[in-house]
């Protein structure tokens, strides 16, 4: 079943076989709000609730249909569709109590903030996590990047371990025999408790999740307690919707409370890394310095080991890393002496932090090191294929593709890449993204132009914007270190559209050059002005080999 799962387009489809429906009364008793419009002869002690939805389109019967206000609809301007297709009963705000005025048709529970209540409903509806203990072992990942592989490597050594493993993350759900494209890194909060059941009922034992800090701001991952919360890094993204990287930093610590989970193993790059020691001491401030394990890369954070929380150091650090083909082999220490030795064969120090991080999330939850130990020796699980995540396409040139959409990512798979001993040169093939961070385009561009000997700025997804407007941001950033004498680069390129800068980097390429294309990874689809063009980076860099390699062009 998890080797060929079908293939099936809507995460929200999936709905558990097995619910125990539950009274809207109770319901609108835990939101504390205001249960209106209830037909005379009915009781809210028997109206029953069996679903929950915020997407009038995913309604079912029996749903509780949650009309939550958005940034150009109200959700209760779509309550008519919610009821024709069988809703009990709606949640609401007061805003959308009056878009719906005197006579709805469906009894109302009124609550001032009926998002954050979502979560909680679905959790009783679905009972995602059962009182008994029953449910699945949950491991949840978040941080800027690093998110997906972690998830993936947690997810191989929970099934070299023998589990029966479920994924929600941004390339892919895994679920119940199902394998749905991801829309969201982290589905709405109806959604995620709802394949939560699925899994279970599937026979799944155990489950990863990426948690975004969108998925925590918009309540999607309410009503969830992990087993244990893993984090990688916080580095400069998404604040368009943050403003402040304080702002992004507290809602990602939000994750490492009791309410959210129970353990959590928290990776410090070295002494510099401010918000990996903050998120150290906050983790260890709420949970408990026993049930907190600090990772730190290198520096002297360990040295530190009194027993004040906020003064103990790491509790592992990395040791012994050396190569293994393309990726590494390295040694974990805990401070009381115990070791566990690790390696995966994904490129890029980057790739030791997310394995590490893995191995330790599993050892966390419980698991004997004696055994993780033994799995890690016979099954090689940290080498397991992360769809666009350093994903390898061919070799001479060396031809990768990675998600790498932000300024700490792009260095890291830029320094990745880099052929040894300065035999070769770096080619990279990037863009931005429209319609998000601005500040983080022309820093992208001077890390290209610092790392990478030819850049080729391309586009990504424009969204909205003139992608020819995003192209010069970016530029803007690169050329002003070519003028300044700093730079890497030799030469700035502008190509569009995509495909296209893909096979002029093949054809400048020769056998002992590095090829990376960066910041789509995984995705099949390029946005632009609100339509959707097919175009999967992988598929285009590996035609762009064949071309090259059938000698239908020469190198330039």
């Amino acid at each position: 079943m998890e080797n060929s799962p079908e293939i099936a387009t809507d995460a929200a489809s999936l709905r558990p076989a097995g619910v125990s429906a539950v009274a809207l009364s109770r319901l609108a008793s835990a939101t504390g709000g205001q249960l209106l419009h209830v037909p005379q002869n009915a009781d809210p002690d028997e109206i029953a609730i069996s679903g929950v939805s915020i997407d009038s389109r995913s309604v079912r019967s029996g749903d509780l249909y949650a009309a939550l206000p958005g940034a150009r609809f109200h959700g209760a301007d779509f309550t008519r569709s919610a009821r024709e297709a069988g809703a009990a009963a709606v949640l609401t705000d007061p805003a959308g109590a009056q878009i719906l005025g005197s006579d709805p048709g469906l009894p109302v529970v009124v609550t001032p903030d009926p998002r954050s209540q979502v979560g909680a409903i679905a959790r009783a509806v679905y009972d995602s996590q059962p009182e008994d203990g029953s449910g699945l072992s949950l491991f949840a990942v978040t941080g800027t990047n690093g998110k997906t592989t972690t998830t993936y490597f947690t997810n191989s050594i929970l099934r070299a371990l023998g589990e029966t493993t479920g994924l929600i993350g941004t390339i892919e759900i895994l679920a119940g025999g199902q394998r749905i494209p991801s829309r969201l890194t982290t589905p709405e909060a109806p959604t995620v408790h709802a394949l939560l059941s699925v899994m279970r009922e599937s026979g799944m034992t155990a489950a990863s999740m990426e948690v975004s800090s969108h998925a925590i701001a918009f309540h999607r991952v309410d009503g969830i307690r992990y087993d244990v919360a893993g984090f990688t890094n916080l580095t400069q993204d998404h604040l368009d919707l943050h403003g402040t990287m304080e702002a992004y930093f507290g809602v990602k610590a939000q994750l490492f409370t009791p309410e959210r989970t129970q353990r959590a193993v928290i990776a410090v790059a070295d002494d510099d890394d401010e918000w990996g020691i903050r998120m150290a001491r906050h983790a260890r401030a709420q949970l408990g310095a026993e049930n907190v394990d600090v990772f730190a890369m290198r520096g002297g954070v360990v040295a530190d080991r009194e027993e004040d929380p906020d003064r103990r150091g790491a509790d592992w650090t990395l040791r012994s890393m050396s190569r293994r083909g393309i990726g590494h082999r390295f040694e974990l220490v805990h401070r009381d002496g115990r070791s566990l030795r690790v390696s995966t064969g994904l490129p890029g120090e980057f790739n030791v932090a997310n394995a590490a991080l893995a191995a330790l999330m599993i050892l966390a939850s419980g698991v004997e090191l004696e055994t993780l130990q033994r799995v890690l020796d016979d099954d090689d699980p940290l080498t397991t294929d992360v769809p666009g995540r350093m994903q390898l396409i061919g070799t001479e040139p060396t031809a990768v593709v990675d998600f790498a959409h932000n300024p700490d990512a792009l260095a890291r798979a830029l320094a990745a890449v880099d052929p040894p001993d300065g035999d070769g040169r770096v080619i990279l093939v990037f863009g931005a993204t429209g319609d998000r961070d601005r500040t983080k385009r022309p820093l992208m561009g001077e890390i290209a132009a610092r790392e990478a000997d030819v850049v080729i700025i391309s586009d990504d997804d424009p969204h909205g914007e003139d992608p020819a407007a995003i192209r010069e941001e970016v530029a803007a950033g690169a050329r002003s270190l070519v003028e300044a004498g700093t730079a890497r680069a030799v030469e700035v390129y502008e190509i569009s559209p995509r495909a296209v800068a893909i096979r002029s980097a093949v054809q400048m390429a020769g056998p002992q050059d590095s090829v990376i294309v960066a910041g789509r990874g995984h995705e099949t689809v390029q946005e632009i002005a609100g339509v959707d063009h097919p175009l999967d980076d992988r598929a285009e860099l590996r035609a762009a080999l064949d071309e090259m390699q059938e000698g239908r062009w020469e190198r330039r």
